[in-house]
């Protein structure tokens, strides 16, 4: 398979994994998510879409150099596992947020989720360091999406 092959493959999983948690999110935005009471550091709704445009973007760039060192090798694989796991965990939260609207499983979930994405740098970091440093972006937007979601149960209880 050719380097540009696998590299559209990659972006295309990820990006494929935002609009499967887009599903999930935009039915709430306008109805549920706007009657939610929110902290004063909320980004504006429309940020959301092009900020996890360019996360996702990132991440398939990361898998490609990852999955571009052959997959013969068992780190390789080791590490693909997690990344697939952590993009899971991404699709999931979105569900359990704004499908189910629990925001206590939904924190508890998204720490669960910053935990996996720490692995799959710590185990990119070791194959590639370009691989794990772009993924660095998603790791602090999720750190604060974790403020945000713990904050917004603690408001709304």
């Amino acid at each position: 398979m050719g380097k540009i092959l696998k590299l559209l493959i990659s972006i295309l999983i990820c990006q494929g994994a935002g609009i499967l948690g887009s599903i999930f999110t935009t039915p709430s935005i306008p109805t549920w998510y706007r009657q939610l009471i929110k902290p004063p550091f909320t980004p504006p709704n429309w940020l959301f879409a092009p900020a996890w445009t360019l996360l996702f973007l990132l991440m398939g760039i990361s898998l490609y150099l990852v999955w571009e060192k052959g997959l013969k090798d068992k780190e390789v694989k080791k590490a693909l596992l997690i990344f697939l796991i952590q993009l899971v965990l991404n699709i999931l939260w979105s569900f359990i947020f704004f499908t189910l609207k629990s925001l206590l499983f939904a924190f508890i979930e998204i720490v669960i989720l910053w935990i996996a994405i720490l692995l799959t740098i710590i185990y990119f970091y070791k194959i590639s360091k370009a691989s794990a440093y772009l993924l660095l972006p998603y790791l602090f937007w999720v750190s604060f999406a974790s403020v945000l979601n713990f904050s917004i149960l603690i408001l709304n209880r």
